[in-house]
This record gives C-alpha cells, sequence and structure tokens, in this order.
C-alpha cells in the first residue's frame, strides 16, 4: 500500500471532502479518487459513505482510520531513520588507489578522515594495476584518465581535478649531466620510465604553444610502480615525467627542479569513480571533498613559489 495514498486517506476523512484533500495535498481531485478505490480494493471494504453533498466515514473507516494513521506515522518515523543513517558518517570504505597515491597523499588524508570520524573503517586496495569493482572487491576507485577516456567513462562518479605532469631533475642529476633545454636534448639524457601490463611509456609527448614534440626516450631502468620513478628521481639516476600532485613536496623542498617548464604535457584528470550511485555514501562525498581541498593546497603552494603556472593547472570547483 502507498504512503501517498494513505496519506490522501486521512486527509479526506479529517475534511469529509475529496476537492478539499486534494486542494490542501496539492493534487487533482481524480488523483485522490484514485487513492481512496485503490486502498478500498485492497482492503475488500468500504470507508466513505459517498452522497452528493458529503462523505461520511463507514463502521468499517472509522475503524481502521486509527490504524492507518499509525501505521503511517511508524512509516515516516522509518524513513526519517534511514535518511539520518545515510547522512552519519560511518561505515566501510572499500576504495582503490594507486600504490604511489596510497603511500603518500591518501595515506595521509585517509588516517586525517578516520581521527575525525570515528565510525568509519577502511579496507584499501593500493596498486597500479586498475581494480576490478567485483574481482577485487572495491566500491570506489581514484582513477587518472585522459580528458578523451573522462568523455566515454561508463561510472558514476566525481572529478576530482585537472593533473598537470611535469619534467623534472635532482639537482645532482643536472650537475653532474646538464639540463635540457630543448626536446631535441631529452634522447641524451636517461629517462626513468613506468611500465604497466609490461608496457614501458618512452614516448614522451610536449607542446610549445603550437608545436608538438613526440621523443623516444632512451633508460637504463623501467618499472610499474610509480613512487620508485619519483624516489629513483630524487636518488640523482635520471629525469622523469610525473604527476605535479606527486612531486609537488620534492619541488617545493628543492629534491627535484622542474625542467623545460616552457614545454607544457597534456593534462589527464583525476576521477573518484563507482559502479553504481548507489554507492555513494556520505563517507565517500568526504573523502571527494577532503581530497579535493588538499590538492588545492598543493596547487596553490606550486602556484605561489612559481614551480607552475596558473593556467597550467585549471582549478575545478567541488560540485
Amino acid at each position: 500500500m502507498k504512503i501517498a495514498d494513505l496519506q490522501v486517506l486521512l486527509k479526506v476523512a479529517e475534511f469529509l471532502s475529496i476537492t478539499a484533500a486534494a486542494n490542501k495535498l496539492d493534487m487533482s481531485s481524480s488523483a485522490a479518487s484514485v487513492s481512496l478505490k485503490r486502498i478500498e480494493q485492497e482492503l475488500g471494504a468500504q470507508l466513505f459513505v459517498r452522497t452528493t453533498r458529503q462523505l461520511r466515514l463507514t463502521p468499517e473507516g472509522e475503524r481502521y482510520l486509527p490504524l492507518c494513521q499509525q501505521a503511517l506515522d511508524l512509516l515516516q518515523q522509518g524513513q526519517v531513520l534511514i535518511n539520518e543513517e545515510q547522512q552519519s558518517i560511518s561505515g566501510e570504505v572499500r576504495i582503490a588507489v594507486s600504490s604511489e597515491m596510497g603511500r603518500n597523499l591518501m595515506r595521509v588524508l585517509l588516517n586525517k578522515v578516520m581521527s575525525n570520524y570515528s565510525e568509519v573503517t577502511l579496507r584499501l586496495h593500493a596498486s597500479d594495476s586498475r581494480a576490478d569493482f567485483y574481482r577485487d572487491g572495491v566500491d570506489v576507485a581514484l582513477r587518472a584518465i585522459t580528458k578523451e577516456a573522462a568523455k566515454d567513462l561508463n561510472l558514476y562518479g566525481f572529478k576530482i581535478c585537472n593533473i598537470p605532469h611535469v619534467l623534472c631533475a635532482a639537482p645532482a642529476y643536472i650537475t653532474k649531466y646538464g639540463e635540457p633545454q630543448t626536446p631535441d636534448e631529452l634522447p641524451h639524457h636517461n629517462a626513468l620510465l613506468y611500465k604497466l601490463y609490461e608496457v614501458v611509456h618512452d614516448g614522451w609527448e610536449l607542446h610549445n604553444q603550437n608545436q608538438k614534440f613526440k621523443i623516444k626516450m632512451n633508460s637504463d631502468r623501467a618499472v610499474n610502480d610509480g613512487d620508485i620513478v619519483r624516489r629513483w628521481c630524487v636518488d640523482g639516476v635520471g629525469i622523469a615525467k610525473k604527476s605535479a600532485i606527486d612531486v609537488a613536496q620534492d619541488l617545493l623542498s628543492g629534491r627535484l627542479k622542474r625542467l623545460m617548464p616552457e614545454y607544457r604535457i597534456p593534462l589527464t584528470e583525476m576521477w573518484l569513480v563507482l559502479p553504481s550511485r548507489q554507492l555513494i555514501s556520505p563517507a565517500i562525498r568526504l573523502i571527494r571533498d577532503e581530497l579535493k581541498h588538499t590538492i588545492n593546497e598543493l596547487r596553490e603552494q606550486l602556484i605561489t613559489h612559481k614551480l607552475l603556472e596558473e593556467d597550467e593547472w585549471p582549478a575545478t570547483e567541488i560540485e
């Protein structure tokens, strides 16, 4: 039996008029009549005696009315309870992130969330391989994808931010091997390469105004863990192409120096994605907002210290 039908019944009994009840409920008289007929058909009893001038409750209607009010009160209490539970920051969050984000930014961020909300529990899947929601038992994943892939995303999700990338090297590497100034010089340097599913990403794309450069890099090492690429770079054993988010603290501290800033690398986007809208919980919305806030702080620091130009990292408003 529909809650809306029970509400109509109680209003008709209050006003002893279908028209008055319909006006109060902001619906048509015909729709109110249909609601009453549905209830009577389900009960197999007539609840009102209808005359041309007025309505009055039948004996069955008089017995049913207080029970109807009790039932409606209980249903509304249950609805309020469920809504309150859905708004609380609690429950298990099963989230997949890359190894690098898991070790660094997300580890700190999730510690903060869980210290403020003790009812949240965490199951973290940290891997550079793309998590399968069903096989790996995760509800939400943090993914870096291209703008084109984002348009074709067949998932529910929230865009967190745009991600600029930079070329960088440690001061010790630059002192020993020099600093490249143009794309033509890059193949003469040792690149620290990332590989995934046995594919080594040794083709770097750079843009300068209307010019596009595709460079095949030379390298003595590659790894399927982005954080090791960053650590190798800090060690001074080569140059790397890295997300500005992942190397922000290294650039700010001087452990790494940005190379060839006039040459831009195509943006990617960071998304928090889920296989179903029903999995979007208050805890996941909180993590989304904390992540946007944290990344925006990194963005402002890099721009303030002139390590990035403002137009290189377009801001993304919280949805």
